[in-house]
């Protein structure tokens, strides 16, 4: 454990799969009480209390939110809830944005009702990206985010390429990495640390809903120098590492943690890549 003490909390948006609940699982195990937001029907809600479990295993403290995460009002909620626990005191000492809802549609087609249409363009973006901005803003005036703060936003190289059907989501990851580098030039006066992270593929509920995702997995496994997937634990580790002492240094830019996965412009025929042949 950490000297974190029990004393501060990560609020993480998306706690009950994949990258949300890695870091979740990791940042408990360091020492930090979590506050998880998440959206889940009764086919997986059981997922939280198997990560309640874990956390508590830990000794430390949780809160889950089965909420959507994006609207104003259930936000306020939340925040009204945990406002009664801490009293106005800022005990916010991580906030993971791990939001993956969107809608998958082609920008050209046939029929208008096969592509993307603005109201799913605009959903997609707000979840994706400028949901985080929200958070930041209501954490902020309520004085619930403490000095040095340290702040993650999941992105992916979506961001600056094209891939079939993910249009939206691209769009989603450009503006969160913008907005990204304006809250961090922000919130210097509290020496907040905000951060996106890249992940190479991954194999999450959210890759899994991607059309073509067993081509992305089998081509990322051999185009990643160390010849694997990124998994989830690879994330909570790179958290959990820049929110050690001297981390908060570390703010505005985008971290690659994928292995070296996204410097790699071509495919092999080995796993992992032959550069020799």
């Amino acid at each position: 454990m950490s000297n974190n003490n029990n004393k501060s909390w990560a609020l993480i948006l998306g706690a009950s799969s994949g990258f949300g609940e890695a870091v979740a699982l990791r940042l408990a195990e360091d020492g930090y009480n979590i506050a998880g937001v998440h959206l889940d029907r009764q086919a997986t809600i059981h997922n939280i209390e198997r990560i309640r479990e874990q956390i508590k295993s830990h000794g430390v403290e949780s809160m889950f939110f089965n909420i959507n995460a994006a609207d104003e009002e259930k936000r306020r909620d939340v925040l009204n809830e945990l406002d009664k626990k801490f009293h106005g005191k800022p005990f916010i000492k991580v906030l993971v944005h791990s939001l993956a809802f969107g809608t998958l549609k082609p920008y050209i087609g046939a029929k208008r009702e096969d592509v993307l249409s603005k109201a799913q363009m605009e959903m997609t973006v707000d979840v994706m990206a400028h949901s985080l901005v929200y958070w930041v803003q209501d954490l902020y005036l309520r004085n619930m985010l403490e000095r040095q703060v340290r702040i993650f936003a999941m992105t992916s190289s979506g961001g600056h390429t094209a891939i079939p059907f993910y249009g939206a989501v691209s769009a989603a990851k450009a503006a969160l990495e913008s907005h990204v580098r304006q809250l961090a030039c922000e919130l210097g006066p509290i020496e907040a640390s905000v951060n996106s992270i890249m992940a190479g593929v991954t194999d999450t509920p959210a890759l899994r809903k991607i059309p073509g995702n067993r081509m992305m997995i089998e081509v990322a496994s051999r185009r990643n120098p160390q010849g694997r997937l990124t998994s989830p634990e690879d994330v909570g580790k790179i958290v959990s590492l820049i929110c050690k002492e001297g981390g908060h240094w570390i703010s505005g830019g985008l971290i690659h943690a994928d292995g070296g996965e996204d410097i790699v412009n071509f495919v092999g025929q080995g796993k992992p890549l032959d550069y020799d042949n």
